[in-house]
């Protein structure tokens, strides 16, 4: 039998919790496929885009990439779909021709109405058993992992993509 050293068991249960997060993702996608993603005919990626634009009344595509995390392409394509769909409505801004304002049509707004109810069943649900001050705590850790993975180089490099990158691609 190997004996694990205390860095091989902090490392061991580090990996573990990476694991866990992984199926805490997995797990609260289950109410939005179970009940929205088919009725509405709507993919994960345009409900987090229509429900960011609902919250903000109007963005920009590469500010929702931001909040998001869903990366550019992805972004792209969710926008482009809602936009098909009549969900969101796309004007360039004319002081800045450059960008694009996304606000949510008539029929974007109904279902932000009605999905918005279901997020806040998901998220009381999900935090029911933390008192508020390990609500608190939560959201302080949260935030922290966020940082770690979006902090930077001076070169604007991800620090997470280039310390995670593997050996042989150097």
């Amino acid at each position: 039998m190997l004996k694990r050293t205390e860095a091989d068991t902090e490392q061991a249960i580090k990996v573990e919790m990476l694991h866990q997060l992984l199926k805490l993702t997995n797990r609260l996608m289950a109410p939005f496929s179970t009940h929205l993603a088919h009725r509405y005919k709507i993919s994960l990626n345009e409900f987090r885009m229509l429900m960011t634009i609902g919250a903000l009344g109007q963005t920009a595509s590469h500010e929702l990439a931001e909040m998001t995390g869903v990366n550019v392409m992805s972004v792209s394509r969710a926008v482009s779909t809602l936009q098909r769909h009549g969900r969101i409505e796309v004007v360039r801004d004319p002081k800045n021709r450059r960008r694009k304002w996304l606000t949510l049509t008539e029929e974007g707004r109904r279902l932000y109405e009605i999905m918005r109810p279901r997020s806040e069943q998901v998220a009381n649900y999900l935090f029911s058993d933390l008192s508020a001050a390990e609500v608190g705590q939560l959201d302080t850790i949260l935030t922290r992992l966020i940082n770690t993975l979006e902090a930077q180089d001076d070169g604007g490099r991800s620090l997470f993509l280039e310390k995670t990158k593997p050996e042989d691609d150097e």
